[in-house]
């Protein structure tokens, strides 16, 4: 008997719950570190996994998991690719400073 392939994306929650959700920056911490994920990850010259995407992929993400994509283990950023423009590079340096305060925040309450 075939078992299908399960789908367990569908079964992360995005959300971390209230208040934490809010309090770690809400709707508008995930747009801007999702999109500068996606920067990150599809160089202007191309990619063969579209901007689109790697949006999607980090938007599903809860914020303290999005913070992840921007932060080593010791909660120091990672560095920049040279690739992006100066808006991209700005909104990445936006999205380093927010996830270094969500993983130390998200530490010191003890989600994940």
């Amino acid at each position: 008997m075939t078992i299908g392939r399960v789908n367990a994306a569908k079964f992360i929650s995005r959300h971390l719950g209230e208040p934490h959700d809010t309090e770690l920056g809400g709707e508008e911490a995930h747009e801007l570190l999702a999109t500068a994920h996606a920067d990150i990850c599809c160089p202007p010259s191309g990619h063969r996994i579209s901007w689109t995407d790697c949006y999607d992929s980090a938007d599903m993400l809860p914020l303290t998991w999005k913070s992840d994509l921007f932060v080593d283990f010791r909660g120091e950023p990672h560095p920049l690719p040279s690739h992006l423009t100066k808006t991209q590079r700005e909104r990445a340096l936006q999205a380093q400073q927010l996830a270094v305060r969500i993983r130390r925040e998200a530490r010191r309450r003890n989600i994940h």
